[in-house]
């Protein structure tokens, strides 16, 4: 890796406006050529990849695990409606045949029939339902219509395909690199209320860093801290600068990947732990749609998912995500209002050209964290704030696209971009202690920020030699952050934290102007990576990435300017053995490149030059994907290390000395284990030591807040309909976090903890569910961290009632 770093560049300006403008012109070209597909090379491709001959070995069994296997031996892609195939049962398939015969024998007598999405892809539906415009192949139709750009979409807890880990629709058996996928039957079924839910079951990530702290979501990756660099939504990071940001709604998504370990010499600027890529919901190629009201303790909502194909054609689709909600998050003054609407619209004038719109605007009305005094003892649920000064409100309008176009079978050009606006309104009174004689702190931000992103991708296809085939990915990526943030700070009279007494809004005194400035942040990135796969067995990856990126920050108090620039080449390389189609060994060495932001804008000073923090991993895996089974289990072993990590010399001053490292084991499963049954394991052991510090005293201790353990398992079972009963789904989860540290110096011991979470659901009808989510079912008090003298305490009993009616 090579990296630089200055306070100063001349060339700055020039750089960033020729990229800017080259970035942008190559997502025109496209859309100004003709397309090249017709329909006649649409049906050959689809007569050919229903004609290519495999070995299948299914066994009789229900119906969605069968189509599991199919996709696995067929090496197609599958999507269907579970409500189509709950309850039916396939035939034993055994032999070599081609995927029509093979897939006529899965279907014959079921009353489904199925189309072709793409060359690739298989749609099964309903026999009434297929397009009467169908290119006939006896005995079943095929038609080509749109790609999807994140794989199957399934009624399973499984998915064996991402495009994240490579920026290529990928099975993750081939996938030189550790990959979970959290499907949207995984978060339905959980009915997860925020990201840290969603991630809540996956490996090597712990969530819930500050407990009840609900500003952000807050989730390391095999011990490190990705929060600020590592989220992602739909390919595109939405990075964290400052205080203005606006959580992730899990209703509007339809797939979560985690990609773990180094990600720069894909994804540009990110710490070492990895990245959390949220799908968004986009149009589909059936109709479909739900309504739903949920109730609990101080807690109403309501929402709706629906769309499908506008035009006979398939030309256009829709679908429109909405939610609102009249919440709280289980605490004395606290507030979880929602309003959220994600309209989509795409356009795919032919199996090679797709263009989706993705629109949304969130409203959340939240509040600040809630930490008490480490030495009192006293109810969690407390208030020791302000109620009319306790508010962390966020409106975010998001406008963005998804483009693709096939050149030919071999080229195919990719586009990604989107634009958000933020505001913040954020106010906080804390900082009571045992002494209510003593003064609290009080604090407020006033914020915007404006982002913008685009990725370019041009992948080639090809077959070098009869055993060799290569696929090459070209990339160019730009993003664009800029915050406008006032913050103040002051005081409040104490309060007596046994017995509080609040004294309003008119006590609360923000006279003094901590921050007022303009950061704005440039980074521009090109990337390039080859894939070799040698036999159908072995298979290279090697990528490489330039970054450039530059941050000016303007202080109005001062009328004074501060500029960073920061540029670095990192690199990856990754080999997989595929010892058969579904077992697969791997090895990677992959770099990270994180800039570090003006320090001044921080509130620190540092001693000395600021430099990138850099990242190195090593890692070997081996995954499995059963054939027999709708499966798919991942274990690795990796060795982590970031140089350069600030460490504080006082509160204020910074020395970048630091370096730490984490040496760790991962183990995931995620199984439909029989005809009803779907279950998810996870365990990550981290020995992360700090190896320097510059000060002193704490080389050899552990990182605070990194746990050694980290353990979890869910399990549901569905019983199937009998007589006038119908669908009973049982399901339960445990989640485990070992104990951590406080403070770097292993002076604040904080203990493990264990959560259980549990759900039911009924179908009253085929249409109509009713379902009880519960977590921390036990109503366990357990302290997260303990922060400065500040205990943070993990989230009490939710119980949540959903009536869904679904179509």
């Amino acid at each position: 890796m090579t990296t630089g770093a200055s306070t100063h560049s001349p060339t700055r300006y020039r750089r960033r406006v020729l990229a800017s403008a080259l970035l942008l012109s190559t997502g025109l070209t496209p859309m100004l050529l003709p397309a090249s597909a017709n329909a006649q090379t649409s049906t050959q491709q689809a007569v050919s990849a229903l004609q290519a001959e495999n070995t299948f070995n299914i066994p009789a069994q229900p119906m969605t695990p069968a189509l599991a296997l199919f996709g696995q031996q067929s090496d197609l892609q599958i999507t269907v409606d579970g409500s189509l195939v709950r309850d039916l049962q396939a035939p034993a398939v055994n032999g070599t045949l081609s995927n029509a015969d093979a897939l006529g024998q899965l279907l014959l007598g079921s009353g489904l029939s199925y189309s072709l999405a793409d060359a690739n892809t298989v749609v099964v539906e309903a026999a009434a339902e297929v397009s009467d415009d169908a290119t006939p192949l006896d005995p079943l139709q095929v038609q080509a219509s749109a790609e999807s750009a994140v794989g199957p979409v399934t009624d399973s807890v499984v998915n064996s395909r991402s495009a994240t880990g490579t920026k290529m629709d990928t099975p993750i058996v081939d996938t030189s690199a550790s990959v979970s996928v959290i499907t949207e039957e995984e978060l339905e079924t959980r009915n997860v209320q925020d990201l840290q839910q969603a991630l809540s079951y996956t490996s090597s990530v712990s969530v819930d860093a500050y407990g009840s702290d609900d500003r952000y979501d807050f989730y390391r990756i095999r011990g490190f801290n990705q929060m600020s660099l590592g989220t992602y939504r739909d390919g595109l990071p939405s990075r964290i600068p400052s205080f203005t940001t606006s959580r992730i709604e899990p209703y509007g998504l339809q797939q979560i990947d985690v990609l773990k370990g180094s990600t720069s010499s894909l994804f540009g600027l990110n710490g070492p732990g990895g990245l959390v890529n949220a799908i968004t919901k986009r149009p589909q190629s059936t109709e479909h749609g739900e309504v739903f009201v949920t109730g609990g303790d101080e807690h109403l909502s309501a929402g709706t998912d629906f769309g499908g194909p506008v035009d006979d054609d398939g030309k256009w689709s829709y679908r429109l995500t909405g939610l609102w909600q009249d919440g709280t998050h289980g605490r004395d003054y606290s507030n979880d209002d929602r309003f959220y609407i994600a309209p989509a619209v795409t356009y795919q004038p032919s199996d090679r050209t797709s263009l989706t719109l993705l629109a949304n605007f969130s409203k959340r009305d939240s509040n600040a964290g809630y930490g008490f005094p480490a030495d009192a003892d006293i109810d969690p649920e407390s208030f020791l704030g302000e109620p009319d000064f306790n508010r962390f409100d966020t409106t975010e309008s998001s406008l963005g696209y998804l483009f693709s176009h096939q050149f030919s079978d071999a080229l195919t050009f990719r586009q990604t971009a989107r634009y958000s606006h933020i505001d913040l309104d954020y106010e906080q009174v804390y900082g009571g202690t045992t002494d209510p004689s003593v003064d609290r702190t009080a604090f407020s931000v006033d914020g915007e920020a404006d982002r913008f992103g685009i990725d370019n991708q041009l992948q080639y296809d090809t077959a070098l030699t009869d055993s060799i085939d290569s696929r090459t990915l070209f990339g160019m990526d730009y993003t664009y952050d800029k915050d406008r943030e006032t913050t103040l700070l002051g005081s409040a009279p104490g309060i007596d934290i046994y017995d509080p007494v609040y004294c309003g809004r008119a006590c609360v005194d923000v006279s003094t102007v901590y921050q007022d400035y303009e950061p704005e942040q440039n980074a521009y990135g090109v990337y390039a990576q080859e894939e070799l796969t040698f036999n159908d067995r072995w298979i290279l990856t090697l990528g490489g990435r330039y970054d450039y990126f530059d941050a000016d920050v303007h202080y109005f108090t001062t009328d004074t300017d501060e500029s960073t620039t920061a540029e670095s080449f990192t690199s990856r390389a990754g080999l997989t053995y595929k010892i058969t189609d579904g077992l697969s060994v791997y090895g990677n060495y992959s770099e990270s490149f994180q800039p570090l932001y003006a320090p001044s804008a921080n509130g620190y000073s540092v001693e000395g030059s600021l430099e990138p923090q850099e990242g190195t991993q090593y890692e070997v895996g081996m995954k499995y994907q059963p054939a027999t089974l709708d499966a798919l289990f991942t274990v690795a072993l990796f060795d982590l290390t970031q140089t350069n990590v600030p460490t504080n010399v006082t509160p204020v001053i910074q020395r970048q000395v630091g370096k730490i490292g984490n040496r760790g084991a991962e183990f995931e499963a995620k199984m439909s284990l029989a005809r009803n049954t779907n279950m998810t394991l996870a365990y990550s052991y981290w020995d992360a030591e700090i190896e320097e510090d510059g000060i002193g005293g704490n080389e050899g201790n552990r990182p605070s807040a990194v746990p050694e353990h980290l353990a979890s398992a869910w399990v549901d079972h569905t019983f199937p309909a009998n007589g006038a009963r119908g669908d009973v789904t049982i399901g339960g989860g445990v989640r485990y976090v070992g104990s951590t540290y406080g403070d770097d110096a292993n002076t604040v011991p904080v203990d493990a903890y264990t959560v259980t979470d549990a759900m039911v659901r009924y179908q009253i009808t085929p249409k109509l569910g009713l379902s009880v989510n519960a977590t921390n079912l036990l109503d366990e008090e357990y302290v997260v961290t303990s922060y400065y003298g500040t205990n943070y305490y993990g989230d009490g009993r939710t119980v949540l009632g959903t009536l869904k009616y679904a179509w």
